[in-house]
């Protein structure tokens, strides 16, 4: 396993124990058996590490939906399954930060200049239903950013909801929970 790999791995599971406002570099560097310099080596600083937990150590849900192909219900589905899951893990490393008005500002405006923050899985989602409307396979008329909006929203509540009630170790919420937050869009969305 490379260094980077062991960074990232020991970075989510500090971050997850303390949160991402509690993790410092020099803590997620001894968990992985590095000095904070080699850290430094791979990530730029300690929100570009934050945000390669996200992507890289997280279940990945937006990437699931590709215009064209399935059905738009399946991906909905699997945009919402992969959510579900997300967001119940991101919420103990994410909380703190949020928990905290002086570092929360810190943060967005840490992750705006990579272009990253809680909006983008909304935009992304927003992205594919208008690439699906272009091909016909969602209504004209339909309101895509209101669809993703209400869609990631309803991710993001239960999967705190799971976190709040299940211990650590449960499962993630099943497939049929994520058809449930989809089957309501569906009539607005599909012509």
């Amino acid at each position: 396993m490379s260094a980077r790999e062991r960074i990232l791995d020991a970075a989510a599971d500090v971050m997850r124990e303390r949160g991402v406002a509690g993790a410092t570099t020099k803590e997620i560097a001894r968990a992985a058996g590095y000095s904070e310099a080699l850290l430094y080596k791979h990530f730029r600083d300690k929100e570009q590490l934050m945000l390669a937990v996200l992507k890289e150590r997280m279940p990945a849900f937006t990437a699931k939906a590709v215009a064209g192909e399935a059905t738009v219900e399946a991906n909905l589905v699997g945009v919402a399954h992969g959510g579900l899951a997300f967001y119940r893990r991101a919420f103990p490393m994410m909380a703190s930060m949020a928990a905290q008005p002086q570092l929360m500002a810190a943060s967005r405006e840490a992750l705006r200049k990579y272009g990253a923050g809680p909006q983008e899985p909304v935009r992304a989602l927003a992205r594919y239903l208008d690439a699906e409307r272009d091909l016909g396979r969602v209504a004209a008329g339909a309101d895509t950013a209101a669809a993703a909006a209400l869609l990631m929203g309803g991710c993001f509540q239960q999967g705190f909801l799971h976190y709040f009630a299940a211990p650590p170790d449960a499962p993630d919420l099943p497939e049929s929970a994520a058809a449930d937050l989809v089957r309501p869009l569906l009539p607005a969305l599909l012509p």
